[in-house]
């Protein structure tokens, strides 16, 4: 019999392999990490479904297959979890991030995740919290409440995928989904201390309806790792072309090859503020130390100013109503279902949503046409800097994890270092990359008074994924960060009180 502990630190790709060797049994590992869950997350509130009957039966699959000597798949009998928002597997609770109207809403379709995984060996054993519609930074909701931070049980994880990252850093298991359209992957990655991994647009197929170009923006589904190999596995399984999205990549890229690369005479470009963000004096200097380990590795690292346009008030409104034009969408398509949230459900969002929304619905063409030449121009700013750069570096969000309040409607701070901010996105540096599709990914440069987490963004060129896994790589061996999840493995077991 495998304990919890043994198996909860194992990254994904050890678990694999020791499975395929038939040193482990898929079933007993599942049991283990069921076991682990049971036991951690009341105090986490990670996990919002429990999907034990089928991840046990897949397991027994996975097992009988080891044992049969099939060729099994690249997370063959490794657990991993779906992201409650819009990650989906038939026949499992899809509540689009605690919206309570779907508290019992059952999902017909597999998101890109899911089927991938599954197909690749993967046991789905759950679906982790997240905000309603994914709307802002943090991870609460009305319906399940906020999810507590591993490393301080009183701070939030961080959004949207908040569930997914304290999961994965509290050992329930060694990989999950994130999604990222504004930085959902990213900001809870570097708020909980793990890798998290948003990959260019279109590399990963999107696979929703009734809007398959969403157009609106560059959303994607990503990894939520403890490691950057787990990283690289996963993009592996996960991109590669798909004809149900009109925007997916057909280019097959051996991602795991870009772990052994060199990063000697790279030139980096080091941004502390994307110009415009106050950043917290805790994350400025822990983040321009980190910096500094490329330059162990032989890159050349320069401060740079990027000309960016616009406020940074001015950005957080320019994403929220970007991204709101694909909630509108969503909006409709509920309707189509004879759910109007809106009319019959406005107790189940968020204020600063139905503000948001409102104004949205009544915009026109003419501000559509605004925001995309700022978009364009955005764009055109980051693409410059690889006119003479091969990486951007910043801080991943700009603040340390905020504290969790009661009411379900937790959100980030209103001032950093005395300059407003927007509450909900305006204090991550994370979502000008999905304006833009450009690869990006957080990686723990350290922590702040010895205890919480603080994230640091690599940027690469517009498909230069494996750029990022490369410099991340290097990073992570001369940088390592395995040390800190004794913070979570020795964490309190009871709930804090808000």
């Amino acid at each position: 019999m495998i304990l919890p502990n043994e198996v909860a630190y194992m990254s994904a790709s050890e678990l694999a392999e020791r499975i395929k060797n038939r040193e482990l049994s898929p079933v007993e590992v599942t049991e283990a990490f069921i076991e682990r869950i049971e036991e951690r997350n009341k105090s986490l509130n990670a996990f919002v479904y429990f999907g034990y009957e089928d991840a046990l039966r897949n397991a027994k699959e996975a097992e009988r297959a080891i044992l049969a000597g099939e060729e099994v798949g690249t997370f063959h009998g490794v657990p991993t979890a779906l992201k409650d928002l819009f990650g989906s597997k038939p026949g499992w609770v899809s509540t689009f991030g605690g919206v309570k109207a779907f508290k019992n809403n059952v999902a017909t379709n597999y998101c890109a995740y899911g089927e991938r995984i599954e197909k690749a060996g993967g046991i789905l054993i759950g679906k982790t919290n997240s905000p309603v519609l994914g709307f802002r930074g943090v991870t609460d909701n009305y319906l399940f409440g906020p999810t507590r931070n591993p490393f301080a049980l009183n701070r939030n994880p961080g959004g949207s995928s908040g569930g997914s990252a304290a999961a994965v850093a509290d050992g329930l298991v060694p990989i999950a989904q994130g999604s990222d359209s504004g930085g959902s992957t990213r900001i809870p990655a570097a708020w909980s201390g793990i890798y998290g991994f948003k990959p260019a647009g279109g590399r990963v197929p999107f696979l929703g309806r009734p809007d398959g170009f969403r157009t609106h923006i560059f959303s994607t589904e990503g990894t939520l790792t403890r490691t950057v190999e787990d990283a690289a596995m996963g993009l592996s399984v996960l991109t590669g072309y798909d004809d149900r999205d009109p925007h997916s990549a057909n280019e097959k890229v051996d991602f795991m090859a870009a772990l052994h690369g060199s990063i000697k005479g790279w030139r980096i470009a080091y941004s502390p503020n994307f110009d415009v963000y106050p950043v917290d004096e805790d994350v400025a200097k822990i983040v321009a130390d980190a910096v500094k380990v490329f330059e162990q590795a032989g890159a050349t690292v320069e401060e740079v100013e990027l000309g960016v346009p616009y406020h940074q008030l001015e950005l957080s409104d320019l994403f929220t109503r970007i991204a709101m034009r694909g909630s509108i969408g969503l909006m409709e398509a509920f309707k189509s279902r004879g759910i109007d949230l809106l009319k019959d459900h406005r107790d189940d969002l968020p204020p600063q949503y139905i503000e948001w929304i409102e104004k949205v619905y009544e915009s026109n063409m003419l501000d559509v046409n605004r925001d995309q030449i700022m978009r364009t121009k955005m764009y055109d700013t980051v693409q410059n800097v690889f006119k003479n750069y091969d990486l951007l570096i910043t801080p991943t969000a700009a603040v340390l994890p905020v504290e969790n309040v009661p009411g379900g409607n937790t959100v980030g701070p209103t001032h950093i270092n005395g300059e407003e901010v927007d509450s909900l996105l305006g204090w991550a540096m994370t979502f000008i990359t999905n304006l833009t599709g450009h690869p990006s990914a957080s990686i723990p440069a350290g922590l702040a008074n010895g205890r919480l987490p603080v994230g640091m963004q690599i940027i690469g060129k517009r498909y230069g994924d494996s750029d990022v896994l490369t410099a991340s790589a290097v990073f992570e061996k001369l940088k390592p960060w395995q040390h800190t999840y004794d913070i979570c493995k020795n964490r309190p077991l009871s709930v804090p009180q808000l």
